[in-house]
């Protein structure tokens, strides 16, 4: 599992976010991106309109991996794609922590207030269960607002089987879209263009998007996760 590069793990971070540029919402299909399948109609300027993209820096990605594994051994980039992975019998964030193993990336931009959108391309492999791919973070009690786990090729809201997101998401590229109205506490998830999901968030004061590998209930010995053109948004007025 040796990555490729060998250029140190903060500089492929910022590979990953220099695509993000002051803009609206990005339309269409990245050609880079091979097999990512096409938006329907206008679909993918439904969910955008208003919205400006917030100029991710190298230092807003914080990766989170194995306490005892340097972060070349569950993260790689390779042309232009980054991909996350752990065992499941791997070592938690922190010593002594209660969670379970992750390799994943923490956004460090933080909002209180206002619609804020998260985007990505993404790719799950085939064998790959029992792992949250993506959070949207309260700061409360309950930790998350919003969790998307993905179990035996279905991507579903936390592990809740009655409401699925997408039924087949294995080994092909997608387009994730999560906009959070803080005002209104709603959450809605978009994929490849079309609205998958609309739920009421659970509360906090403080919020920030996760993103790669996060072990949950009953996984895979080995799970990955693969990502690429993350950006946020934000809406004006």
């Amino acid at each position: 599992m040796a990555p490729a590069s060998s250029l140190p793990w903060p500089v492929l971070l910022l590979l990953i976010v220099l695509v993000s540029w002051c803009g609206q919402c990005s339309a269409g299909v990245d050609p880079t991106l091979g097999s990512v399948p096409a938006l329907r109609g206008g679909q993918e300027d439904r969910h955008c309109l208003g919205f400006i993209a917030v100029n991710l820096t190298e230092d807003r990605f914080k990766l989170h991996q194995p306490y005892d594994l340097p972060p070349e051994q569950r993260y790689e980039f390779r042309d232009g794609v980054g991909r996350m992975w752990v065992y499941c019998t791997d070592k938690p964030l922190s010593p002594g922590s209660p969670t379970k193993p992750r390799s994943e990336i923490l956004l460090n931009v933080r909002y209180t207030t206002g619609v804020w959108q998260f985007e990505d391309y993404g790719y799950v492999p085939a064998g790959t269960s029992g792992m949250s791919v993506m959070q949207v973070f309260d700061v409360s009690g309950r930790n998350t607002t919003l969790m998307l786990h993905e179990y035996g090729g279905r991507f579903m809201y936390y592990h809740d089987e009655a409401r699925v997101v997408d039924a087949s998401i294995y080994d092909r590229w997608f387009r994730l879209n999560v906009v959070h109205d803080v005002g209104a506490g709603a959450l809605t998830v978009f994929v490849d263009g079309e609205d998958r999901l609309a739920v009421v968030g659970h509360s906090g004061y403080r919020h920030y998007f996760k993103f790669g590998v996060y072990t949950q209930m009953d996984p895979s010995h080995y799970m990955e996760s693969r990502w690429r053109d993350v950006k946020v948004y934000t809406k004006l007025g």
